[in-house]
């Protein structure tokens, strides 16, 4: 094993999973199975004047009951590869009628998924193998403004027979606790890592990033050559919040204007309006400048995001690629779907707590809007990836 990792004990798993929930009064039930190969079966209840199921594969709506600490729903880490999910069952036929509630253990990791916490040189993180000799595609995956270690989306992508390195870029462990200012450097360290793992086929690899971590994917295709595929879900076109430096360059980060929030009576904060237009000359700096990237992009939005307009964002990227000749991106562009586009089943959240302004911000979407979002792009993510990275 190289150095500076450390292969972390693995748990038992329980990966096929039953939950039946009694709906109403006459014990009707409704089943959802998760079976090893990640699909879905169901029953339906018998028929009535209400039924609370909906179309396949939407049985189960999340909805939240408090804002959302973790950022991305309610759910919990139990251990390195098990969530705790709280799912709600609604009506659609009876308006705000819940159904039934049931809490719910998730598991993000297939058996002979290891991983394997990452201490090398500055970068930190866990990389999470497939089973089998390899070697895989590798990619990097990289979250927002919520800071430390998110990994359940690279458990499932070495799932599916990706080598995904979770990265981190600040609040875990001695990285910086704030997004201050970043340095590419930490990023290129990790893609040069990445391609170099025995386990891992290259020649180049590819990022996967949310938000913030979208944002930063743009950049590490931009200017690194390691990378040569960039998923990103949500992100702006420019550089935001914190400067980022590569050597002698920086790209200044556009600001967040906190006269342009409007707050509801119920306390959450609509930041939609609030970032700084990145179409205004003076903030030319702070703009990405893709069209030196010779890899490939995937953008994915939602229509309703309401955290900042994603969907405005990705049209300035095409713009400016087609405006230097390059048709090197595909557009999925989700009408209904909110900020943050999660992988299936992830639990939808309408309101999330941002890290950097500290208050309960709205993230747009309806559920079922999202949740289709969510399974249409997880399947074109992957596709997209193997396509450029083998």
């Amino acid at each position: 094993m190289p150095a500076g990792l450390s292969e972390l004990p693995s748990v038992g798993r329980r990966w096929p999973g039953l939950v039946s929930l009694p709906l109403g009064p006459a014990g009707l039930q409704a089943s959802f199975l998760a079976r090893s190969g990640g699909c879905q079966g169901h029953s339906r209840p018998p028929p009535g004047d209400c039924h609370p199921w909906l179309a396949p594969n939407y049985e189960f709506e999340r909805k939240s009951t408090e804002y959302c600490p973790w950022g991305a729903g309610e759910f919990a880490l139990l251990s390195e590869n098990k969530f705790l999910t709280r799912q709600c069952l609604t009506n659609p036929s009876c308006v705000g009628e819940t159904a039934a509630r049931a809490e719910v253990e998730r598991w993000f990791t297939a058996p002979g998924v290891r991983r394997i916490r990452l201490k090398e040189g500055g970068v930190r993180g866990s990389l999470f193998l497939p089973p089998g000799d390899g070697p895989f595609p590798g990619v990097i995956d990289m979250y927002g403004d919520e800071g430390g270690l998110i990994e359940f989306r690279s458990s499932l992508l070495a799932t599916r027979g990706f080598a995904a390195l979770s990265l981190p870029y600040f609040d875990f462990e001695d990285l910086p606790k704030v997004m201050k200012e970043f340095n590419l450097e930490y990023f290129e360290e990790a893609a040069r890592f990445l391609q170099r793992h025995p386990k891992v086929s290259g020649p180049g690899v590819g990022v996967i990033g949310t938000g913030k971590g979208a944002e930063l994917a743009l950049s590490m295709i931009t200017f690194l050559p390691e990378v040569v595929a960039a998923v990103c879900i949500s992100g702006c076109s420019s550089n935001t919040v914190a400067d980022l430096h590569y050597g002698e360059m920086t790209l200044p980060g556009l600001r967040f204007d906190m006269n342009k929030v409007s707050v509801s009576d119920a306390g959450v904060f609509d930041i939609f309006e609030a970032l700084d237009d990145p179409m205004n000359p003076a903030n030319s700096p702070c703009t990405i400048p893709i069209e030196k990237a010779e890899g490939h992009f995937l953008l994915v939005v939602g229509e309703d995001d309401r955290m900042w307009k994603s969907s405005l964002y990705a049209e300035l990227v095409i713009g400016r690629l087609r405006q230097h000749g390059k048709e090197n991106f595909k557009l999925l562009s989700y009408p209904g779907a909110g900020h943050r586009i999660d992988p299936p089943s992830t639990p939808f959240c309408q309101v999330a707590m941002d890290r950097v302004l500290g208050v309960p911000v709205l993230g747009g979407g309806e559920s079922k809007a999202h949740a289709h979002a969510q399974e249409h792009s997880w399947r074109k993510i992957q596709e997209f990836l193997h396509l450029h990275l083998g």
